[in-house]
């Protein structure tokens, strides 16, 4: 994943000192980057919830987040429904 500027996401920060001033959860020493990589390694949100004691309200705005930053192709993507999509 491309480096993001975490810096305008309202539930995260960087703290010197803290996770060698990696982006964290405010108030925590949990890495953004851990949301990442437990998601690619198949862990549901709320697994995530109960192992790192974050709150979905966070996770969801990290997500949201990231999503808004990168810069998506100009692809049009066509709407379907999951019958149409099974027979791809």
């Amino acid at each position: 994943m491309a480096a993001l500027d975490w810096s305008q996401c309202p539930v995260v920060e960087s703290v010197p000192g803290r996770r060698s001033g990696a982006w964290v959860f405010r108030g925590t020493r949990m890495p953004v980057a851990t949301v990442f990589e437990n998601l690619e390694a198949g862990a549901s949100i709320e697994e995530i919830v109960e192992q790192f004691h974050v709150t979905p309200e966070q996770i969801r705005t990290v997500l949201e987040f990231a999503a808004r930053s990168l810069d998506p192709p100009s692809v049009e993507v066509p709407t379907s429904t999951s019958n149409d999509a099974r027979s791809l």
